[in-house]
């Protein structure tokens, strides 16, 4: 893996961390997410101080080189990140769906309530 390589990764993982924690502590993200934004670049500054455990990795997978194993992880890495949150926003958009067929109905009771008269 070259320098070049090795310096980016650590140079866009430490602005990556950094975005990440300036976003908790304005609480614009959840600590289940954040904990992902801030473990994954963590492994890459990982790989880019120790580069013989991407060649052990590649060697082993029969990639290439190191660096299209790095691509490849991250890849693949990021496409499971976003299954997940397509799994997420399906479970909150099923929630919203019932959240708010429940308000219409507790409302057009509440009319039907306020509409009819007593009658004595």
């Amino acid at each position: 893996m070259s320098v070049m390589l090795r310096t980016a990764l650590i140079i866009i993982s430490a602005l990556t961390l950094w975005y990440t924690a300036r976003k908790i502590r304005k609480s614009q993200l959840q600590i289940e997410d954040s904990i992902f934004w801030l473990v994954f670049p963590a492994a890459l500054v990982v790989l880019s101080i120790f580069p013989d455990i991407a060649s052990w990795a590649a060697d082993q997978l029969g990639v290439q080189s190191p660096v299209n194993f790095i691509f490849l992880a991250v890849i693949f890495i990021l496409i499971v990140k976003a299954f997940s949150l397509s799994l997420r926003l399906s479970q909150m958009d099923t929630k919203i769906r019932t959240l708010t067929q429940e308000i219409a109905i507790r409302e057009c009771l509440e009319n039907e309530k306020k509409t009819k008269k007593p009658t004595e």
